[in-house]
Parts: C-alpha cells; sequence; structure tokens
C-alpha cells in the first residue's frame, strides 16, 4: 500500500514555518476517510498522535475513536511510526 508522506519542507512550506498541530489533523483525517490516499487506520492513527503531541484537543478524541476499530498490533504499529517520525523530523 502507499504512503503518502510529507517531508519537514513539505510540511513547512505548507504552514509558512513550523508545523502546526492543524497540518498533522488534516493528515489524519486524509487517512482516516481515504482522501486523495487509501484509507489506512495505522497512518491516521500515527499523524493523529503527532497532532495531539502539538496540542490538538481533537485529534486525541479522533485518535481514541480509530483506535476502536484497530488491532492492538495495529496500534502499536502506529505508535512507533508516530515516534520514528518525530525523532526524525
Amino acid at each position: 500500500m502507499a504512503r503518502f508522506e510529507l517531508t519537514e519542507p513539505d510540511i513547512a512550506a505548507a504552514g509558512q514555518g513550523p508545523a502546526s498541530a492543524d497540518i498533522f489533523y488534516q493528515l489524519g483525517i486524509r487517512y482516516a476517510v481515504g482522501n486523495s490516499v487509501a484509507t489506512d487506520l495505522v497512518a491516521a492513527h500515527k499523524w493523529f498522535n503527532i497532532a495531539a503531541l502539538k496540542g490538538c484537543k481533537e485529534a486525541i478524541r479522533l485518535r481514541q475513536e480509530i483506535a476502536a476499530g484497530m488491532s492492538p498490533a495495529e496500534i502499536a504499529a502506529a505508535q512507533r511510526a508516530a515516534r520514528d517520525w518525530l525523532t526524525a523530523h
């Protein structure tokens, strides 16, 4: 499955500076509903994790909502992906 991933320059350009929680929230929405990408709950959870870390309360709610339909292994993969992304960026 192809994943639409933004690089740090892409995110910075989209927000004209440091990436805001809203950019990551919108990525979570995109993957949760399959908007321009295949639906991918692991990727959605990952982006909601990052948005929540940056202070987006709605991302916390949606992360919990999609986690209800995910296996523990999928949730762990999403958490790992979020940590990896944050470490790299």
